[in-house]
């Protein structure tokens, strides 16, 4: 199964024998015990919880529910297998990874070696937190003239008509903006270091240093 959890730890250069350069996101993953594995017929959709980290202060449900695998994980994260369409030109394949999934023992542990350089994955994490921001830097609005006597340099101008005299839900305005949920696809595994426990992922991925991301395997 690849898929694995891991910390971000900073973008860098890697060079080809060739001489050409590769922008790579460098994250720190595994080892990721195998906490609990769901299939349809207990829990009515089939996954695997996977689990990161050392926890200093675990609850007591939380041991008892980590008790079966023998781990202190911190942080507990599900990989779920979707109803696989038959007609899929790849449906053999991905039935052939999901029955391995499921196969999986609670307590055995994935690591960087399941995956290898030239794999196609996605990273999935927690964007960075921009704070409270106005529409021009959240949507990308653009201002209004500073000229003859404009004073709509900034503002979001009309949210709304006299009647049914309340704004929509879902427009556009100032707020939070980041810190949420983001997943990127379409990149690749570049370096694996099993020694180290590093992968080296092509372009950016999301979130800040530190920040805990998910990688998956795509086909």
């Amino acid at each position: 199964m690849k898929a694995i959890l891991g910390i971000k730890l900073g973008m860098t250069q890697i060079f080809g024998t060739d001489g050409t350069v590769e922008r790579v996101t460098l994250i720190q993953a595994g080892p990721c015990p195998i906490t609990q594995v769901k299939t349809l017929e207990s829990d009515g959709y089939n996954a695997v919880q996977i689990g990161y980290g050392d926890a200093k202060h675990q609850p007591r449900p939380q041991q008892g529910h980590l008790k079966a695998a023998n781990t202190n994980s911190r942080v507990l994260r599900e990989v779920r297998f979707d109803a696989i369409d038959p007609k899929h030109p790849k449906a053999k394949q991905l039935m052939d990874t999901e029955a391995e999934a499921l196969a999986l023992e609670i307590g055995s542990e994935l690591t960087v070696a399941v995956f290898e350089a030239g794999d196609d994955i996605q990273v999935t994490g927690i964007s960075k937190g921009k704070g409270f921001a106005g529409t021009i830097k959240r949507h990308n609005f653009t201002r209004g003239p500073k000229t003859h006597g404009s004073h709509n340099y900034r503002a979001p101008g009309s949210i709304g008509s006299g009647y049914p005299e309340h704004v929509f839900k879902g427009i556009k305005m100032a707020g939070q903006m980041g810190h949420e949920q983001v997943t990127v696809k379409g990149l690749k595994v570049v370096l694996v270091d099993a020694d180290l426990g590093v992968i080296a992922v092509s372009g950016a991925v999301p979130g800040p240093k530190k920040g805990l991301v998910m990688l998956r395997g795509t086909i």
